[in-house]
C-alpha cells in the first residue's frame, strides 16, 4: 500500500493560481497517478492523471488548458498546477495511485482503477 500526502489547498479568488503536490511513500513509482476532485453529493471525477512510464497526461475538459499535472525528478512526488481558476474548480483534491497497474504508457482516467489515496486537500475558489 502506497501512502500518499497531499498539500497546497487553499481559499484564493477567480482567476487566481494554486500549486498542489502529492508525496507517495516506497521504493518504486512507475505507476500512474492522478488527482481527482470531489464535491458533496457527488462522486469523485478525475481532474488529471498521468502515466507510469513516459509521463503521458490527461486532463478533463472543464480543466484542459489551465491545470498541469507533472511528476518530480524523483518520481515519488506529483503536482498539479492550477491557473485561472474559477469558482466551479471548488472541492476536496484527491491525489491517487496505482501501483497495480504498473510500468504502463497510458493515464488512468476511472476512480475505480486506483487503489491507494490521499486525505484530500480543499480548494476553495470565491468568485
Amino acid at each position: 500500500q502506497v501512502q500518499l500526502d497531499e498539500a497546497g489547498g487553499g481559499l484564493v479568488q477567480a482567476g487566481g493560481s494554486l500549486i498542489l503536490s502529492c508525496t507517495a511513500s516506497g521504493h518504486t513509482f512507475n505507476y500512474p497517478m492522478a488527482w481527482f476532485r470531489q464535491v458533496p453529493g457527488e462522486d469523485r471525477e478525475i481532474v488529471a492523471g498521468i502515466s507510469g512510464l513516459l509521463d503521458n497526461t490527461y486532463y478533463s475538459e472543464s480543466v484542459k488548458g489551465r491545470f498541469t499535472i507533472s511528476r518530480g525528478s524523483t518520481r515519488n512526488i506529483i503536482f498539479l498546477q492550477m491557473k485561472n481558476l474559477k469558482p466551479e474548480d471548488t472541492g476536496v483534491y484527491f491525489c491517487a495511485a496505482s501501483p497495480r497497474n504498473g510500468r504502463t504508457y497510458i493515464p488512468k482516467k476511472e476512480a475505480s482503477d486506483y487503489d491507494d489515496w490521499g486525505q484530500g486537500t480543499q480548494v476553495t475558489v470565491s468568485s
